[in-house]
């Protein structure tokens, strides 16, 4: 096991593919380079982060568990958006060649105290990185979501075409006019996006950079939310369940059962 300080940025190497998590950046993936192409867009607020303790907008903050409404901090506009845990300072608790354990400690402005833990593991080969998120509660049971919101660069640079994604949902999750899923499911539109869409059967969407390299999205969560509206990048977001997802489908988390949610990306190279 390597030695890292608890905040430091982790590097992870397996045979030509580099990936670096910077925990004191809400455990944000900053790099994930594979034969020396760098597949995330760079800057500040993108990368790669988790989503968590809920994911996309939470409706004017406002949620409900049981008889008791609680309120988070408005921080999109007029909505809460992604969770506390991408913002926050995380803590590296393992370290080796290809994967690394991180956990974050809910707290105010949460209402319940709790963890999350990220596993990360690079493939032997190089090809796949594999990420397993945990949400668990100290006390009392709470709702919550899970997931990730990976920025892609929309082209590699390397000469070739922008990226062009592949998926077949079963239905598109109608939003409204507060940029909120209506509760109405509809069949899938054309892009672009900034929709949730349901896949019963698992994620499974692909990115495509023409005669460059494929990227493979997989997780057994059934929403993914996709994003297409930036010249600069394309986001494909593995998640538990709807945004505003703690208001129309929360999943609980108890002593006994946390929420726990996984996904795997693969890559090839075209040549």
């Amino acid at each position: 096991m390597n030695r890292h300080s608890p905040t430091e940025s982790v590097t992870l190497r397996a045979a030509d593919a580099e990936l670096t998590i910077a925990p004191q950046d809400g455990c944000r993936l900053t790099s994930l380079l594979t034969r020396g192409t760098e597949l995330l867009r760079q800057g500040e607020q993108y990368g790669s982060f988790v989503m968590a303790p809920w994911c996309g907008r939470t409706d004017h903050g406002r949620f409900r568990n049981g008889g008791e409404v609680f309120q988070l901090p408005v921080t999109n506009r007029e909505h809460a958006l992604h969770g506390t845990a991408r913002n926050g300072g995380w803590r590296t608790n393992q370290v080796d060649d290809r994967s690394a354990a991180f956990t974050f400690d809910l707290t105010d402005p949460w209402p319940w105290d709790g963890r999350v833990t990220q596993l990360v593991e690079l493939a032997e080969d190089g090809g796949g990185l594999t990420l397993t998120l945990g949400v668990e509660t100290r006390g009392d049971s709470f709702p919550a979501q899970a997931g990730w919101h990976p920025w892609f660069r929309r082209n590699l640079d390397n000469g070739g075409q922008d990226v062009r994604i592949d998926f077949a949902p079963e239905w598109q999750e109608e939003r409204g006019a507060d940029q909120l899923p209506t509760g109405n499911r509809i069949d899938p539109r054309p892009g672009p996006w900034d929709d949730c869409f349901g896949m019963p059967d698992g994620v499974d969407v692909t990115l495509d950079w023409p005669d460059e390299l494929r990227l493979h999205i997989a997780s057994r969560a059934e929403w993914a939310v996709i994003y297409d509206q930036q010249p600069e990048a394309v986001c494909v977001e593995p998640q538990s369940g709807p945004p505003n997802g703690l208001n129309t489908l929360p999943r609980f988390v108890t002593p006994i059962e946390p929420l726990e949610v996984s996904t795997t990306w693969t890559w090839q190279h075209a040549g």
